[in-house]
């Protein structure tokens, strides 16, 4: 009797298992946009360093880095390009949809690699994230590693 039980629970939860795995497969699932990237692509935040504290009321320069893949101004469709997108203390946003425009999503859809920023005291955290021509992340999404500054 045991032996029946102990195989009928080991059935239901191999077909639990299965019935799990073929519905995460069939619902639909949008991991990054439609433009392709290098699948060695990779931006970084060439400046400020990770840890670093900056003075308080003063801009300073944040510098854009890029591999393996070109930067292009918004609306500019050329194959292995893009634009950043700077993201101050937030999350990645859903990478299958236009990146938001506000104040922790800054666009630098002219093609810029740099920027001066200014923020208040406390401490920060900043991300690149690449762009398509339509603000779209690309597939694989290109972002940097998150880095967390001090400003004081």
């Amino acid at each position: 009797m045991k032996k029946r039980s102990a195989d009928a629970l080991a059935l239901s939860r191999a077909i639990l298992a299965a019935a799990t795995l073929a519905a995460a497969f069939a619902a639909p699932c949008a991991l990054a946009g439609p433009t392709p990237a290098p699948a060695n692509a990779y931006a970084y935040i060439g400046y400020p360093n990770n840890g670093q504290t900056l003075p308080a009321g003063k801009p300073f320069k944040v510098w854009f880095g890029l591999r393996y893949m070109g930067v292009a101004p918004r609306g500019v469709k050329f194959p292995n390009t893009g634009h950043h997108h700077l993201l101050i203390d937030v999350d990645l946003p859903p990478m299958d949809q236009e990146i938001p425009s506000d104040r922790n999503h800054l666009h630098y859809g002219a093609g810029e690699t740099e920027t001066m920023l200014e923020l208040p005291p406390g401490k920060h955290t900043l991300q690149l994230l690449m762009g398509d021509d339509k603000h779209i992340p690309h597939n694989p999404p290109v972002y940097s590693k998150k880095i967390t500054i001090y400003v004081k």
